[in-house]
């Protein structure tokens, strides 16, 4: 009879939580540079936090091709890409129009490829390691298991912020 109970409400609670991660949406997502962090938001509330490894360039924001800056601004989702070496990537809207405005020297190429990736296999086994430094070209790169939850959770079109 008691294990009868205890069965019950383990099912219970995981339906519950089945349920309530089913129910998530993530309608915006915001990546403060300086932190290092990538939230999820639903409204208001905060859903998911990540901490992040973003372009080689330095902190400032991306400027033309081949500078390894993250941009900043607001952008959306606008693709993903499956079949990335990286294991799965959501592609950014970079550049936007206001992003145009800013290219040093003026009409550099602004670059493109921004992308919220994960490591992929040649580089899996460093797992959370990989943010001791910022290494990528440009891009915000968590682990395997991070962009696959983050995939999930992400609708294209999502909104983007990426601040300073």
């Amino acid at each position: 009879m008691i294990a009868d109970r205890t069965f019950g409400r383990l099912l219970l609670i995981l339906l519950l939580t089945t349920a309530a991660s089913a129910q998530l949406t993530v309608d915006r997502v915001v990546v403060r540079k300086k932190e290092h962090k990538l939230l999820l938001l639903s409204g208001k509330r905060v859903v998911r936090s990540y901490e992040v490894a973003l372009g080689g360039g330095g902190l400032a924001p991306k400027r033309r091709q081949g500078d390894r800056r993250t941009p900043e601004g607001l952008y959306r989702i606008d693709y993903r890409n499956p079949a990335s070496r990286y294991h799965l990537a959501l592609h950014i809207s970079y550049p936007e129009t206001a992003d145009k405005r800013h290219f040093r020297p003026p009409g550099a190429d602004p670059g493109g490829d921004i992308m919220i990736h994960g490591l992929g296999p040649q580089y899996s086994w460093v797992g959370a390691n990989h943010r001791i430094s910022d290494w990528t070209d440009g891009c915000i790169a968590v682990t395997d298991a991070e962009i696959d939850e983050i995939w999930r959770l992400v609708p294209d079109g999502t909104p983007i912020e990426i601040r300073p």
